[in-house]
Formats: structure tokens, C-alpha cells, sequence
């Protein structure tokens, strides 16, 4: 089941949090980009998600939380229009499937009634799947980022 994360669910997203990093390899340097995962960090990710114009969305399976989606829509700093924008999304690999795509269902509805006119996703890394189903739900890429240690 999906459903909207509670002040309750704190401990089970922070989970969710830290093994998303390590996925990403931010950890050990898989994609350049590493950091330390701190939990009191993801404690006030997962708190600010709370505020207006945020969500956090959980998947519930067997009482447990196997899957997050974390976003947040602001009006874009260039122009009068509304954009919502993922902040993280991670699902279990053994609960991935059409959990995913009800997951983005949810997000897109949340983004039209917040008055978004667009809704973000990204991707970490080369992963061709993910890029493939952005695709197929009519995504479009918009930027590309570059990161450098200085």
C-alpha cells in the first residue's frame, strides 16, 4: 500500500535513507560524488518533508516500509511557474515493479493538485532503466548537472 509517510515512520525512512546512499554509491565513490551517511541528517530530511508544498510518500508491505518518495514543488527561480521536484526515491529491489510506477502515479497526482505545471525526476548514474521509464511516462531531459571536487 501507498501512502503518505507520518512523523511515525521516522525510523523506517531513515533506513530506507541509508541503504538509497549506499545504492548510489555515495559511499564508496561509485559515481564520484561521495559523502558520509549521517542519520541526523536524514532525520531533518525526513522532517522537512512535513512543511507545506512537501510530500513523502511509503510503501507499506507486511507492515514495513519498503519504498520512499520524497519531493517538493516551489515556483522555478526563472520564470512564474510551478515545478515539483523529486528530493529522493528508492525502493527495495525485491518490492520494485508496479509498487514503482503507483509510486509515480501518486507523486504526478500530488504535483497537479499542488499547481505544479511540471513534475521532476532524476537519476543517479548511467542506470538505463531508470531513463527508459521516465521516458515511457512522458519525462523529458531538461538539464544535465556535472559536479567537481574542489
Amino acid at each position: 500500500m501507498i501512502q503518505t509517510a507520518l512523523p511515525m515512520d521516522r525510523d523506517d525512512v531513515i533506513r530506507l535513507l541509508k541503504l538509497s546512499h549506499d545504492a548510489a554509491g555515495f559511499a564508496h565513490g561509485g559515481s564520484g560524488f561521495t559523502f558520509v551517511f549521517d542519520p541526523a541528517y536524514a532525520e531533518r530530511l525526513f522532517m522537512t518533508h512535513f512543511l507545506p508544498d512537501h510530500l513523502i510518500l511509503i510503501l507499506k508491505l507486511d507492515e514495513m516500509v519498503r519504498g520512499i518518495l520524497m519531493a517538493a514543488c516551489a515556483e522555478h527561480p526563472f520564470g512564474p511557474v510551478r515545478l515539483a521536484k523529486e528530493t529522493v526515491w528508492f525502493i527495495e529491489p525485491d518490492y520494485r515493479g508496479s509498487a514503482a510506477v503507483r509510486m509515480l502515479d501518486q507523486y504526478e497526482n500530488w504535483a497537479r493538485s499542488s499547481g505544479c505545471r511540471y513534475a521532476g525526476m532524476a537519476g543517479m548514474g548511467e542506470d538505463p532503466d531508470v531513463g527508459k521509464l521516465y521516458l515511457r511516462r512522458g519525462y523529458f531531459a531538461a538539464e544535465r548537472h556535472f559536479l567537481k571536487a574542489v
